[in-house]
């Protein structure tokens, strides 16, 4: 539930057209509701701006499902879900369970492992995200990143394959990315490019580092220190392959 949509919901009891033991009975379940399994946080946004996000590695399918129809059991909330790194059979279980409504709304995106259910396309972000990758590989984790930010109630761009091996393809965007208000940049590797494009803007980078590298790359540890020694001093840096972070963290401050 959102602060206005509680705004409402009082304004129709002081009104006299919602009779109070039914504005009692969508409440009820505000603070969070125990599954046995999982205590659902359905205050989160409420007090934080963006429902809960539910992780799905390590859930079984039918837990994951579970928890998405407690959420979309909330009437009176029109909040996007997300659940971050799914699967095929956990986004067929979320789909078995779902309404009709949402149902139709629920989309498996394979390359990322989300799973999303968009039921609010209000856009509450100040200005433009860009989500910037430095190669092909990096692009699973970076459309985890954009798609948080998209669902969160932001415009999000991409700019992919744009790795210091060939600066010039970044350069030729420099003006575009002068645009943004925040700048999410993926890179494996050696992690340079949140370096460069931190040097390029005036605004703040969130750097995501990833596990694509050879061996001396340490699953993504070479990144994440290269990164966090980034003499650009705009760039701040999530942990490794953490794309929904990323995303979250842009969105706050994109409503700022």
């Amino acid at each position: 539930m959102k602060e206005n949509e509680l705004h409402q919901l009082l304004d129709l009891v002081r009104l006299g057209a919602l009779p109070p033991e039914r504005a009692v009975a969508r409440l009820k379940h505000l603070p969070f509701e125990d599954l046995g399994f999982a205590k659902v946080d359905h205050h989160r946004a409420l007090r934080q701006g963006y429902a809960e996000v539910i992780f799905g590695k390590g859930k079984t399918p039918e837990q994951v499902a579970q928890i998405v129809k407690s959420m979309l059991r909330q009437r009176t909330s029109h909040q996007n879900i997300l659940v971050t790194r799914a699967d095929s059979v956990m986004f067929k279980a979320v789909r078995r369970l779902a309404n009709p409504s949402a149902r139709s709304a629920t989309k498996f995106h394979p390359l990322s492992g989300v799973i999303t259910i968009e039921r609010s396309r209000e856009i509450t972000g100040k200005g433009q995200i860009f989500v910037v990758s430095a190669g092909t590989s990096d692009i699973p984790v970076a459309e985890e990143a954009l798609l948080t930010a998209r669902m969160m109630g932001n415009r999000v761009e991409p700019l992919y394959d744009v790795g210091v091996a060939g600066i010039h393809r970044l350069l030729e965007h420099r003006e575009k990315l002068a645009s943004a208000r925040v700048i999410i940049c993926v890179a494996g590797m050696e992690g340079a490019l949140p370096s460069v494009v931190g040097g390029l803007v005036g605004v703040p980078v969130i750097a995501v580092p990833t596990s694509t590298g050879y061996g001396a790359s340490f699953g993504g540890v070479a990144a994440l220190l290269g990164m966090l020694n980034s003499c650009a001093s705009n760039v701040t840096v999530v942990n490794i392959d953490n794309g929904f972070g990323a995303g979250c963290v842009a969105s706050c401050i994109n409503r700022l």
